[in-house]
Formats: C-alpha cells, structure tokens, sequence
C-alpha cells in the first residue's frame, strides 16, 4: 500500500500542479516496487508471500493487478492467482492466508479476497470463471443482499463485521469489471 500512496500521490500532484517532492516520491515508488518484486515473490509457490522472504501466501496480494503495480498479464499475478486457487479456496471461498496471525478459532472466506479473485480472473478473461465463483459468492449474503466480513461454507454462518463495508465495495468492483470484461471492445489482457 505504500507503493499505492506514492503513485497516487505522484498522479494527484502532477494533475493539480501541487508543489511536491515528485523525484523523491518516484525514487520511493520505485525502490518500493524493486524490493516487493525481489523479496516479496516466492519462486517455490510462484506467487507474491504475505512479508518479505517468506512462502506464506496471502490473498491480499491479489490486489496488485488492481492497483496498477503490475499487469493482470504477468505471469507472477497469474501464479498469485492460481496459488490463492489452489491453497486459500475452499469450496468456492477464499482464505486471506493460514499464517498464525495470534487470535484464536477460525476464520471463515474473507468475503474481499473472493471479490478481487472475481475482479482478477474477469480481468484476465476468464469470464465463465469469474461468473461461476461470484454465483457463489452471492450464497453468502443474507435475505437482504449484505455481506459480512468473512462466510463460512460449511456451516452457512456469516462471520466477522456485519454488514461490512469492504464486501460491498468489492462486490461493486467485482461486478463492474465482470460487466467490463463481456463489453465487445474489452481486451483481456490474458486468455480466455
């Protein structure tokens, strides 16, 4: 997020002419960027890891082609993506990681991670996919269509912050892109 904060920042100074340290703020972006791309990438798990050094997989990361820190296309998103597939979902739901965070129980799908895994496999022109997995990303809502934080499949139960805020805005994001990926002049940047 801090690579967010400085690109954003950079793209909103120079769009309003605001005095700013923009040499400094690219040099910060672009360190950023290099130390994620050579210490934040697992070669084992062909995926970006939760911290530094590490292959504990964290489906957060799913965020980075929506961000604009690299392109859907890249074969490192797309081994994100099949990692977080393969390790973090659990019939239809996705896990934001399985690290020992210290709370105690467990945690249910983090309801997010599963919109930003709609966002990313539309976005990736894996349409019938994407479709298929906010289909059932739609069973955890309640009779008025909210979302909690996290769903757990098995038991149906919601968890966590209820209503949560987050959800919704993926949800939103997740069905905008899903729309702008079956418009006859999207270009997937990946294929179908």
């Amino acid at each position: 997020m801090c690579w967010v904060a400085l690109d954003r920042g950079i793209a909103i100074a120079r769009s309003f002419g605001f005095d700013a340290p923009l040499e400094r703020w690219e040099r910060e972006r672009e360190a950023i960027k290099s130390a994620v791309l050579g210490r934040g990438f697992s070669q084992r798990l062909n995926a970006f890891v939760q911290r530094f050094d590490t292959d504990i997989l964290d489906a957060s990361l799913l965020i980075l082609p929506l961000v604009g820190f690299l392109p859907v296309a890249d074969s490192r998103v797309q081994g994100t993506i099949e990692a977080c597939r393969k390790h973090l979902m659990d019939q239809g739901f996705v896990s934001r990681y399985h690290a020992d965070d210290g709370f105690k129980g467990d945690e249910g799908g983090f309801l997010l991670c599963n919109f930003w895994m709609i966002e990313c496999l539309a976005l990736s022109g894996k349409i019938a996919e994407a479709e298929k997995l906010l289909d059932t990303t739609m069973h955890a809502a309640n009779d008025l269509g909210l979302f909690s934080e996290e769903y757990d499949p098995r038991s149906k139960a919601m968890l966590g912050n209820f209503p949560q805020a987050f959800s919704h805005i993926g949800y939103i994001n997740a069905a905008a892109s899903l729309i702008g990926s079956k418009r006859p002049d999207a270009n997937p940047s990946c294929e179908k």
